[in-house]
């Protein structure tokens, strides 16, 4: 997630967006549907269990307890632009403070089975996007669930008011990097792409 100004993405902010009952956008079985999607999908290709996640823009690391209550022995690291999520959550969930943009300079290991950027995307310019997706590139050993919208979704909650782009733009932009979509934001890294049957693909 780009975060220029740390301080939009404090306390506030996540109490407004992921607490408050009146206006959170997930709710804990929202995160915990997708978590689920995402390992089945993974364990499908990796034909075993998911070993390691890496959750860019991870904010508070809210997929940490749903992964873990559905895998115990899952290792989990979580990357955040936000100051107060690391401040808070950072020894406790593994976060470390990062963005897409930097990724190569915060000591993260080289594969990781399931890579997760969740409601995180569409706030990136399109510059640290592709900088970010080519360095998950490399580092996909398995499945990313990578959840891009388009300027033709129906959005509800903190997204940007512009800067979305097609369909197309970004199906092009993945599979420049090796990405292969598999459906429902998950995609195949590429040294899995050749696994996927034709009929599987989206």
């Amino acid at each position: 997630m780009s975060k220029n100004s740390s301080t939009r993405y404090d306390r506030a902010y996540f109490d407004r967006w992921y607490r408050d009952p009146e206006t959170r956008v997930k709710s804990g079985v929202a995160i915990r549907r997708k978590a689920s999607l995402a390992l089945s999908v993974a364990e499908y290709y990796l034909e075993r269990p998911v070993r390691t996640v890496l959750d860019v823009g991870c904010g508070e690391g809210n997929w940490l307890p749903a992964l873990i209550s559905l895998r115990p022995k899952i290792r989990y690291t979580g990357v955040d632009a936000s100051t107060y999520a690391v401040e808070r959550f950072g020894k406790k969930r593994n976060i470390r403070l990062g963005t897409f943009a930097t990724l190569e300079e915060i000591g993260l290991r080289e594969d990781y089975d399931l890579i997760v950027c969740s409601d995180t995307l569409f706030y990136l310019p399109l510059i640290e996007l592709e900088q970010g997706i080519a360095s998950l590139a490399h580092r996909s050993a398995g499945v990313a669930f990578l959840e891009l919208y388009t300027g033709e979704d129906s959005l509800v909650g903190d997204f940007p008011n512009e800067g979305l782009q097609s369909a197309s733009f970004y199906r092009k932009m993945l599979t420049q990097h090796g990405f292969l979509s598999v459906g429902c934001h998950c995609y195949l890294g590429p040294d899995m792409a050749e696994r996927a049957m034709q009929m599987e693909q989206a």
